[in-house]
């Protein structure tokens, strides 16, 4: 048995296919949506995927903007950028890109954001609301978990499906839902006893822990959905999942690759969210 590969790659084109059709309907009203990324300092991996989101907003006819300021920037300084880009109407979304510098405070940033700007999905308002299960922004990373486990053809209702890692970016949102998904959800983390034996009972297993290939095939029920989140640098430069790809494809039923899996997910995922604001700055 060889597992099927979940290509985010071909997921996100198909999702962005379908978003370019309306976003022009929406162009063609006068609105364009608009998203504004600020980055602060010089991290080199935050100026790739800052690149890359503005990239894929053009693709698409949306307005992107990116505001690059100093790792000297004070916290006040980014307040009040933000207070201004809240102001505009011209900017549908707004997405300050992380890490920020040690002086600056996250929580006081994202907590500054308006919610009904917040396409990241990481304002406590839009936390609360996923939670609830009312109407929110997604969190990017596992909204684009849930597709992919969709584009299977797997009923998550009833499934049990077991996270590893807790993290408020992505192991904690992906739980909240799978539970909207009716799924019985598990959460392994780096205290949990036994987690070979948790995660072989999983119908869906989601690895989002940040340590390269620590998923083998003993952790792996056969023919388990296998959702691979981790994005780990190898001394040989070379990417690696937290799943061990080559081990765990000879189990599983289905499995994300990395790169080339969830990635392109988040960043569509995040281009869906910025075309919902835009249509609910207008009332549409």
């Amino acid at each position: 048995m060889t597992a099927q590969i979940i290509s985010g790659k071909e997921v996100a084109a198909e999702i962005k296919q379908q978003l370019e059709q309306e976003v022009k309907a929406l162009t063609d009203r006068g609105i364009i949506p608009g998203l504004t990324v600020v980055v602060v300092g010089e991290d080199p991996a935050s100026q790739v995927y800052v690149r890359n989101k503005g990239k894929e907003c053009e693709k698409l006819g949306m307005r992107s903007e990116i505001i690059r300021l100093p790792e000297s920037t004070s916290q006040i300084e980014l307040l009040d950028i933000l207070d201004g880009l809240n102001q505009n109407t011209e900017v549908h979304g707004i997405l300050v890109q992380l890490p920020l510098p040690k002086h600056i405070s996250e929580e006081s940033i994202l907590l500054a954001i308006d919610p009904a700007k917040d396409v990241d999905g990481f304002h406590p308002v839009n936390v609360g609301n996923m939670v609830i299960g009312a109407d929110s922004y997604l969190p990017c990373t596992p909204a684009g978990v849930i597709e992919l486990i969709r584009r299977t053809g797997l009923d998550m209702a009833g499934k049990h499906a077991v996270i590893i890692g807790r993290s408020n970016i992505v192991g904690k949102p992906v739980s909240m839902l799978l539970l909207r998904e009716h799924a019985t959800v598990t959460i392994c983390h780096s205290r949990t006893k036994n987690i070979e034996e948790i995660t072989g009972q999983a119908d869906i297993l989601i690895a989002a822990v940040g340590k390269a290939n620590l998923v083998k095939r003993s952790w792996v029920k056969p023919g388990a959905v296998v959702i691979d989140v981790g994005v780990n640098r190898l001394e040989n430069g070379k990417l690696a999942g937290d799943v061990d790809l080559e081990d765990v494809k000879e189990v599983a039923g289905y499995i994300t690759p990395v790169p080339g899996g969830v990635g392109p997910m988040t960043i569509t995922m995040l281009l869906q969210n910025t075309l919902q604001a835009a249509k609910r700055s207008t009332g549409l």
